[in-house]
């Protein structure tokens, strides 16, 4: 399963998206306790906050929160049922079916208002 192939590739991604979860998180937490360390450093923090580099952060977050999730369902079907992980490569190419399904819609509508290309 974790030898190469779809199981490798799944792994990968999933310990990078779960990665980027976390610093999206951090960042998240720095906004929140941003005052605590004066009002120049809080106004710092919220400026960079408005900035296209981190819209696209957040994007990715976005991304890498669906990918997280749809692989953990299949990694549930995997540690739970007997029949998981027979069909584990098959589920996995589900899962990135239904990853872009999801994802691609919400590039088309964020990342033209991100980069201003006059989006939505």
């Amino acid at each position: 399963m974790y030898r190469g192939g779809e199981g490798q590739w799944a792994y990968y991604l999933h310990r990078f998206a779960g990665a980027l979860i976390i610093l999206y998180l951090l960042l998240h937490a720095t906004e929140m306790t941003a005052p605590v360390f004066g009002s120049d450093f809080a106004a710092a923090v919220a400026g960079w906050f408005r900035t296209a580099s981190y819209k696209l952060l957040q994007l990715l977050a976005v991304g890498a929160i669906i990918y997280h999730g749809l692989n953990g369902i299949r990694i549930m079907l995997m540690d739970f049922t007997s029949w998981g992980t027979r069909i584990q490569k098959y589920v996995w190419y589900v899962v990135i079916i239904v990853f872009f399904l999801m994802y691609v819609p919400i590039i088309n509508y964020q990342l033209p208002q991100i980069l201003n290309l006059g989006g939505h």
